[in-house]
């Protein structure tokens, strides 16, 4: 179960990878103690109930760190720009959590889809430019909690265009020169993102990454830009 940000709570299905730090006088862990404390949660899992798993699982393996990714699907409610038609998309979302002397420590990672449209392209050319989906994808460790919704949000605003599930022509009509009107190298895209996160004080650290697979070429284009806010 996750918070979702208009509808209180979703529910999805995720994937979990746990780890433990092997103490040195064990020969292996016990695997069959990762899959009883997560049934011992029940089917659902909170963000709240996290961390409990978390330091559960450290104490039943007697370790004096532990690592969990959940990883998931999440859907958000998007209005096409004109017709104000809705549907669904979904973002690639994974939840961190580590135990590491008795503190902990969470990070989320968001993967947005985006639109990113060559500036150099633009420029050259008198019949358009080219266009592509581009991945951006946010790493934030964070003071309190921060909705997902919101991170995926810092990213679509920094992009040439925000996706959408269902669109009508005149919203492709509208998503199409919106792209053109603001093109983006993929760095700019990662430097843009980084000022937005830099200004929200909820926001510890980062890890800003961008994918742009380019229409026109046979690779990508990538470009990262990471801080601790927390070093200075």
């Amino acid at each position: 179960v996750v918070s979702d940000k208009s509808e209180g709570v979703q529910h999805t299905i995720a994937t979990f990878n746990m780890y433990v730090r092997l103490p040195h006088n064990f020969k292996g862990t016990h695997m069959s103690r990762f899959v009883q404390i997560l049934n011992d949660h029940g089917r659902e899992i909170s963000v709240e109930s996290f961390e409990s798993i978390l330091r559960e699982m450290v104490e039943k393996l007697e370790a004096k760190s532990g690592y969990i990714e959940m990883a998931f699907p999440y859907f958000v409610n998007k209005t096409a720009p004109i017709s104000g038609v809705q549907s669904l998309l979904d973002y690639d979302v994974t939840f961190i959590g580590e135990v590491v002397d008795g503190k902990y420590r969470f990070t989320m990672k968001v993967l947005v889809p985006v639109t990113s449209l060559c500036p150099c392209s633009k420029e050259i050319s008198e019949r358009g430019a080219h266009n592509q989906r581009s991945h951006v994808t946010l790493t934030v460790r964070t003071k309190g909690s921060v909705w997902i919704e919101d991170v995926v949000r810092i990213a679509e605003e920094q992009a040439s265009s925000e996706l959408y599930g269902l669109l009508k022509r005149p919203d492709e009509k509208f998503v199409t020169e919106r792209a053109y009107d603001n093109p983006k190298f993929v760095e700019d895209m990662v430097r843009d993102v980084a000022a937005a996160l830099n200004a929200d004080e909820r926001i510890e650290a980062y890890i800003v990454e961008s994918e742009n697979f380019e229409s026109i070429h046979n690779h990508s284009a990538y470009a990262l830009i990471e801080r601790d806010k927390t070093q200075g």
